[in-house]
Formats: C-alpha cells, structure tokens, sequence
C-alpha cells in the first residue's frame, strides 16, 4: 500500500519505509518526491505539528 504525504508547503511524498540512522538509533521516515529524489528526517521531525502564520498544522498530512 502506498501511503502519501502533502508536506505543508505543497510539496507531495510517497512514504517509502522507516529506518534507523546507525550512529544514534534514531528512528528515520525515508520518503520520495515526485522527481524521484529519496530524503530522510526523523521521525518525531516528520509528524510534528508546526505553526505557520499562526496556524498549527502537520508538517506532512497524510492524504489518501
């Protein structure tokens, strides 16, 4: 199942799968752009609401 993510600025991802950055064990959500470009961040960086404006929002809402 593919799952995608509308980033708040605009942008929408495929959530490709969780990892673990090796030197921390931090826990890592790999995604990909439309251009097929492949990025990381961590995970409680990829779900935290922000705020915008005033406004708090996901930083990538999930869409389906």
């Amino acid at each position: 199942m593919v799952v995608r993510y509308k980033h708040y600025k605009g942008g929408i991802y495929e959530l490709v799968c969780e990892a673990t950055m090796e030197a921390d064990h931090t826990p890592l959500i790999v995604y990909r752009a439309a251009n097929g470009t492949v990025w990381c961040r961590p995970k409680a960086v990829f779900f935290e609401t922000i705020e915008v404006d005033g406004v708090r929002m996901p930083r990538f809402a999930e869409i389906g």
